[in-house]
């Protein structure tokens, strides 16, 4: 009966401990649940994405990523790596939509997400953020032949296209009532609809719209929307961390002042978007335009 006992006891140890690895998100290589520099030091990170934003996150054919965003990421943590005296790390990427950023993060599914990632209140309150490293501004995507759409006020009684649930798009809608407003669930399908002519214009960060632009040539332009004299919106983009990892923060603000101090910045613009629309350098660490 003792012997007995004691096998059942060490085999329970033994789950127990399992078990209190596999929660923490133990392992080699940065294990998911490790924070930006354990995984950078373990040698292997998960860093989130868009997948389907040409010029700023894109999935290619053969499974490579493309784009400012995945350039950005890369840079910051091999150059956190430099810093450290560690190797570069290897890199797996994850698709990060949107509405699910927040979660990831919070889940340590990734260590962090560069994705047109617009730094606002809400979002602070959930994951913390370095940056913003680039400033941008909605902005309009129209055919190219396009006269009669020149601006902000051009949109009464127009089509307006942008994805379901849209801030840029009930942004305008709010400032101009008169604007119909056709929904789709992704930024493709609206540049599809407004080549065939079933919309007017596309909005949302200018970024966004450089991007398909410049993977159609000739096709389309992108318009700046001001009011009063002013860009319509200001959207700083930042890389979402893990809540109060103050360390990891850190390291990523004293990358992107490199990125701008080296050049890099604007090699990946000029890499990546037409003409460089609607991008400029913004100030890591400085938040307080929240």
């Amino acid at each position: 009966m003792n012997r007995t006992f004691r096998s059942i006891a060490a085999a329970a140890a033994a789950l127990l401990t399992a078990t209190t690895l596999a929660a923490c998100g133990g392992g080699e290589n940065g294990a998911a649940g490790e924070g930006l520099l354990a995984q950078i030091e373990a040698g292997s990170v998960t860093l989130g994405t868009k997948y389907d934003q040409p010029g700023l996150g894109l999935r290619e054919g053969d499974g490579s990523m493309s784009g400012l965003d995945v350039d950005v990421l890369t840079y910051v943590v091999n150059h956190i790596a430099e810093e450290n005296g560690w190797d570069q790390p290897e890199i797996t990427w994850r698709e990060t939509p949107s509405a699910q950023r927040e979660t990831l993060i919070q889940n340590g599914e990734v260590a962090a997400i560069g994705a047109t990632y617009s730094i606002n209140k809400s979002r602070a309150e959930a994951v913390s953020f370095a940056g913003p490293y680039l400033l941008t501004h909605q902005g309009l995507l129209v055919r190219s032949d396009e006269e009669t759409v020149k601006g902000l006020d051009d949109l009464d009684g127009r089509i307006l296209c942008s994805v379901t649930g849209s801030t840029p798009a009930q942004k305008v809608k709010d400032a101009l009532p008169g604007v119909q407003l056709q929904e789709y669930d992704t930024y493709s399908s609206c540049v599809e609809a407004l080549r065939n002519g079933n919309v007017d214009a596309l909005t949302t960060d200018a970024t966004i719209l450089g991007g398909y632009s410049a993977q159609s040539p000739g096709d389309f332009k992108v318009l700046e929307l001001v009011k009063d004299g002013e860009p319509f919106t200001n959207e700083h983009y930042g890389i979402g961390l893990t809540k109060d990892d103050t360390a990891a923060v850190e390291a990523v603000n004293k990358a992107l002042e490199a990125m701008y101090s080296d050049g890099s910045f604007q090699k990946f613009v000029n890499d990546n978007l037409e003409g460089g629309v609607g991008v400029a350098e913004d100030k890591p660490g400085d938040l307080s335009f929240l």
